[in-house]
């Protein structure tokens, strides 16, 4: 299983990517396309033209990790302005997404409840 830091931003290539292509031209193509630094840590989510296939680039202290799916049956269902003829654009993702991506469940189907958010330290509510 993958997991993904709370603070690790995860951006979705809108252009559909020749799957051959591994660690140098994904950090290409983050670069010169995406115009995003592939240094940072964070995630490039690549998906190609049948949309059965997808890898992740990540970059971590020490070198890139590639990670790749490949559907057995079906096609990944990606967000709605997901693929666009635009090479250089890329839609962020939070890791709820990423995650109901990769196992093909459709974000816009999907229905969020709402969640208990603690209140700030610092902030004062005064009871009636």
């Amino acid at each position: 299983m993958l997991t993904f830091a709370t603070t690790q931003r995860i951006y979705l290539a809108r252009a559909v990517v020749d799957m051959r292509k591994s660690f140098d031209s994904l950090t290409s193509l983050v670069r010169n396309q995406l115009g995003k630094d592939p240094f940072t840590g964070d995630a490039f989510v690549f998906v190609g033209k049948g949309r059965d296939r997808l890898k992740i680039l990540v970059w971590d202290v020490s070198g890139f990790w590639v990670c790749a799916k490949r559907l057995e049956k079906g096609a990944f269902a990606l967000p709605k302005p997901a693929l666009a003829k635009d090479a250089t654009s890329s839609l962020p993702l939070s890791v709820a997404e990423v995650h109901l991506l990769l196992e093909g469940i459709d974000v816009h189907a999907a229905t969020y409840k709402r969640h208990y958010h603690r209140p700030d330290a610092g902030t004062t509510t005064t009871q009636p």
